[in-house]
């Protein structure tokens, strides 16, 4: 009966551990001439608040600190549901822009980043299982 216990314990352990060093949810994708880098600090993402940096590079890897960034995201229609669909503002602190994305049920979700600089509007897409 003790060595059934001290194996559960050192099991939860392990798993407490391994929750605890979890990483973030991280993307970087290509826009024109930006790298974008799309960090949400849950992985996967989860029902509810989930905190979002992004990090945007020019052509030559410095950063774009002078763009407006907003965030769209939503989930399609479904039989007896009809689409969500959410918009966020980024605000630039230190270099980053920070977002924070709510997001309502567990599913596909579509994320659409859009960066405005100078009259010109470039986008990034991804996907998200929301858990």
């Amino acid at each position: 009966m003790k060595h059934i216990i001290v194996i559960s314990a050192a099991m939860a352990l392990l798993l407490t551990i391994g929750l605890a060093n979890a990483k973030d949810f991280e993307i970087i994708k290509k826009s024109g001439d930006y790298t974008v880098q799309i960090k949400i600090d849950k992985n996967p993402p989860v029902t509810g608040e989930n905190k979002m940096d992004i990090v945007i590079k020019d052509a030559e890897g410095k950063d774009v600190t002078e763009a407006t960034v907003v965030v769209d995201y939503g989930m399609p229609a479904m039989p007896g549901m009809p689409a969500m669909n959410y918009k966020a503002k980024a605000d630039l602190k230190g270099g980053r822009y920070t977002s924070t994305l709510n997001f309502s049920m567990s599913g596909a979700w579509t994320i659409n980043i859009k960066i405005a600089k100078a009259g010109k509007t470039q986008s990034v897409k991804l996907n998200v299982d929301v858990k």
